[in-house]
């Protein structure tokens, strides 16, 4: 009986161990880089929308590349985007902008690496194929 205690202790504290290390605070870049392909894809949903608005066909492209330093003023551009302040969806994607935007030049600062600065490739990406499903 004493050793099937122990070995049910022993299995217990590994499980404990396991739930532990997955249940790690997510790291700056990891939030970053999760928000910024929230964005992209709110965005697309957005501009492929069956209710798209009128204004919404005019907003700034929103490809996020959290690796081009370019991303900061793509960020800025949209956020600053004076119109379609009456779609709901809209505001709400500004809100998610802003609030990257915000915790990439304080909070992450000093975590992030710009791997380039091509602002041409926020505006026209170079997608990876679509495999077929």
């Amino acid at each position: 009986k004493l050793r099937t205690m122990k070995m049910l202790l022993s299995l217990i504290a590994l499980l404990s161990v396991v739930l532990l290390a997955n249940a790690a605070p997510p790291t700056c870049y990891s939030r970053v880089l999760s928000l910024s392909k929230e964005i992209t894809e709110s965005f697309k949903e957005l501009q492929t929308s069956k209710a798209v608005d009128s204004c919404v066909v005019m907003l700034p492209r929103l490809y996020l590349d959290i690796h081009n330093y370019c991303v900061l003023a793509k960020l800025r551009e949209f956020v600053a985007y004076p119109r379609c302040e009456r779609v709901l969806e809209v505001s709400e994607l500004k809100e998610k902008a802003r609030s990257l935007y915000t915790i990439m030049i304080s909070y992450c600062r000093r975590d992030l690496v710009f791997l380039t600065d091509d602002c041409n490739a926020l505006e026209n990406p170079i997608l990876p194929p679509v495999e077929p499903s």
